[in-house]
């Protein structure tokens, strides 16, 4: 198939790009084990290849016809964002010793992709450009070739995170950048409701 190129660069440039998943993504890698982070990243890969087969197969074209359900969604998905960057301001900058803190985990990472509009932009747009109407078989390679891209740009950002690890040994720092990162993540909020 002559896309597959093509179809790989889209779903690189996608994934890679900073969006609301990968800051979480980001803080996740500063704050917990790379395992822990990973988890987050494997939950928020398959919500959106999900997601991606979804609209490949023609929820995109229900959405269009449902008055309504477009706003729905995305309130729904500025909502969440807004939680989780009021969680991030509010953090204390302590990192977590053992356990005892509950690191976003592989149901958080599916959802959020789900109420993610940068997530449905990307697979609407990747599926309009890239397959020909409803065709399964395309959707399908498309899907297949997005799975190992977007789980390794998502975990690239765990790892910096991890890397940055190093140098926030100060609760001070962290708290600087976990209110910089939820500033960023509401910012990204603020476009979505003006676009």
């Amino acid at each position: 198939m002559s896309l597959m190129l093509p179809m790989t660069a889209f779903a690189l440039a996608a994934s890679i790009s900073p969006g609301p998943v990968n800051l979480v993504c980001l803080s996740s890698g500063t704050r917990y084990p790379l395992a822990r982070g990973l988890i987050f990243v494997t939950g928020a890969t398959l919500g959106f290849i999900v997601l991606f087969v979804t609209v490949g197969l023609g929820l995109y074209s229900v959405l269009t016809v449902v008055p309504g359900f477009n706003a729905i969604l995305r309130w729904a998905g500025v909502a969440f964002l807004l939680y989780l960057s009021v969680q991030l301001f509010r953090d204390d900058g302590r990192l977590p010793e053992g356990e005892t803190r509950k690191a976003p985990g592989f149901v958080t990472g599916a959802v959020m992709q789900w109420l993610n509009p940068k997530a449905w932009l990307a697979s609407a747009s990747g599926i309009g450009a890239y397959t020909s109407g409803n065709n399964v078989h395309e959707v399908i390679i498309f899907a297949a070739l997005y799975l190992p891209i977007c789980w390794l740009s998502l975990s690239c950002w765990v790892y910096a995170g991890a890397f940055l690890r190093r140098y926030l040994h100060r609760p001070r720092v962290l708290v600087t950048l976990n209110r910089t990162l939820a500033l960023l993540l509401a910012l990204s909020c603020v476009y979505l409701l003006i676009e």
